[in-house]
């Protein structure tokens, strides 16, 4: 699980090894979704059967047919017990902790949801282990074995319980690690990605177009008014004015596949197309530019537009990148541009905006940076 890159790999190490570990022919693990009543399978791993996928997209079970983790569990814990493992046959054998089934152990109208899967399915006994995490019932870990091969026994559901809990140990680290990869990655007051991200997105993006000619757009928008509004209305309002723009760069960025929305930091945002045509990218900041007249606070945004797939001459690093946008950037805002200014449009090689990024560092144009809160 620790070598695993995401948690639906974590996930599958965690249960591939749980089978092997048990002897199993079969094993999954499965979220208890509360807020709908449900157990989601994650992943299947073993000899599947029909219905089955490795990593499903929508398998999942009514609670109220596998009842354990919901009804039995707590109730043990309530009484200082701890969650243990517990085997079940496919003709309705049990050993171990179980649920209420009934006097004497007859089985509920319908028969037990377990035994009929394992029929089902040519199987001939699980052993399931529920998964706590941070002290509640997360899921659960089920091992299989088909139908002729030896039962389960007390021992084996011992060690499946010590294997539940270190897969919970495995999945409380992923937990820890997708957070800090948020944190490092994310802006947090947009939920955006941050300029980190778009760095490393953009470096990515340029060894492909290197490569072999993919299309690198890059729109960069300053959004205007932020200071007004912080200055009249709070900083409060003027980060409501933020997250609103925000959302409505990654509404506008969602009609590109694969693109990357950003802040770069104060009023400043970006959005990074990689494969789409350049016209395709300008359609789309153009909606943007028409919407975010339309926001209630604000004065609408600046945007700048640069792209590999228009004449803007060569591209060598993600830096002349973005140069080039910012340039375009600052024409639009010095002309209170409602529509995106795109570098190499007005006269390829001798566009203004080229001729604006080429100035020398050392004597950049005037403008304002990152007005606005950080």
């Amino acid at each position: 699980m620790a070598a695993a890159h995401t948690p639906q790999e974590a996930v599958g190490a965690a249960a591939e090894a749980a089978r092997r570990a048990l002897d199993g022919s079969f094993a999954a693990i499965s979220l208890w979704e509360r807020e709908r009543g449900r157990l989601r399978v994650l992943v299947n791993v073993g000899e599947l059967t029909a219905g089955e996928e490795p990593q499903p997209r929508d398998e999942s079970y009514p609670v109220h047919d596998f009842p354990e983790i919901a009804e039995f569990l707590h109730e043990r814990w309530a009484a200082g017990g701890e969650p243990h493992a517990w085997v079940e046959t496919a003709e309705g054998g049990h050993t171990g902790p179980a649920p209420h089934r009934g006097r004497q152990g007859v089985p509920p109208a319908g028969g037990w949801g377990r035994a009929a899967a394992l029929r089902r399915r040519g199987r001939g006994s699980c052993v399931v282990a529920p998964i706590v995490l941070h002290g509640r019932a997360w899921g659960e870990l089920y091992v299989a074995r088909a139908t002729g091969s030896p039962v389960f026994d007390r021992d084996e559901a011992d060690f499946a319980t010590v294997l539940a809990s270190v897969t919970a140990a495995g999945l409380a680290q992923t937990e820890r690690l997708e957070e800090a990869r948020r944190l490092a990655f994310t802006d947090p007051l947009t939920g955006l990605g941050n300029r980190r991200a778009v760095d490393i997105r953009l470096d990515e993006a340029l060894e492909a177009y290197h490569a072999d000619g993919t299309v690198v757009s890059l729109v960069v928008c300053d959004l205007n008014g932020l200071k007004r509004v912080n200055d009249t209305l709070g900083h409060a309002v003027g980060d409501r004015l933020l997250e609103r723009f925000g959302s409505l760069l990654s509404l506008c960025g969602a009609m590109l596949p694969g693109a990357l929305v950003a802040r770069l930091g104060g009023d400043e945002f970006c959005l990074l197309g990689v494969g789409p045509p350049a016209d395709e990218v300008v359609r789309v900041a153009d909606e943007l530019c028409r919407r975010a007249a339309e926001l209630e606070l604000g004065e609408g945004v600046a945007c700048g537009i640069a792209s590999t797939g228009d004449p803007i001459g060569p591209v060598s690093s993600a830096r002349r990148l973005f140069r080039l946008a910012d340039a375009a950037q600052y024409r639009a805002k010095a002309a209170r541009s409602p529509k995106p200014v795109v570098a190499g449009r007005d006269g390829g090689p001798e566009d203004p905006v080229i001729r604006l990024a080429d100035t020398s560092p050392a004597h950049p144009p005037e403008r304002r940076r990152f007005r606005g809160r950080r």
